[in-house]
């Protein structure tokens, strides 16, 4: 008998390639010859190397071991993983952080074209991603002047009034177009004047 004591503290022996008991009982004679499982310097029973959050059997299955408690990948993932924000999965690899949530990075995609935007040019909308072109297309207000989109991407500045937005370089008096960006201005008919020009409508 070699003296080495089961790693799932059960208090039977390992000898000869079987366990065997100190005092024989008729429910620990069932030990005997079953198989066992060497980790980390212990023998264990087959039926003692369990996860320590479900108590499975984890056998030959792999596990991922945490100080002195083993764990099966499942209860691991939901233990110790970060989850994902919108699908509420585990995160075992990869992912990105957005706004100090985690995500997975097939899940961090546009709301609408179902593009991946880690790495990408994005903006939220009322709680939702979009990629620069489904914004532009279908989220944008458009400019009072030239109605192309008014995004505000890479800086630009915008101008907003009422319900109207218009992009800063298009902000001009329509009649003598000059610009009206920190100046009065008048609006009539949906456009803007300068007051001078306004004095002639």
């Amino acid at each position: 008998m070699c003296g080495c004591v089961c790693g799932g503290r059960c208090g039977r022996l390992w000898a000869e390639g079987q366990w065997t008991i100190i005092i024989f009982s008729p429910t620990l004679s069932l030990c005997v010859g079953t198989k066992s499982f060497e980790y980390g310097g212990s023998h264990w029973h087959e039926r003692c190397f369990t996860c320590s959050r479900c108590l499975k059997e984890i056998g030959t299955a792999s596990f991922v071991p945490k100080g002195d408690e083993i764990y099966c990948i499942s209860c691991n993932e939901k233990k110790f993983s970060k989850h994902c924000v919108h699908c509420r999965k585990a995160i075992t690899s990869g992912g990105l952080t957005y706004r100090d949530e985690p995500w997975h990075t097939e899940c961090f995609v546009c709301k609408t074209c179902r593009k991946q935007l880690g790495g990408q040019r994005f903006t939220a909308h009322e709680n939702f991603l979009y990629c620069v072109d489904c914004y532009s297309n279908f989220i944008a207000k458009k400019c009072g002047v030239c109605h192309k989109p008014v995004t505000g991407f890479g800086g630009a500045e915008v101008v907003t009034y009422e319900d109207r937005q218009w992009h800063s370089n298009c902000f001009k008096c329509k009649k003598c177009y000059s610009s009206l960006i920190n100046k009065r201005f008048v609006t009539h008919n949906r456009d803007v004047y300068c007051p001078d020009c306004a004095k002639s409508l």
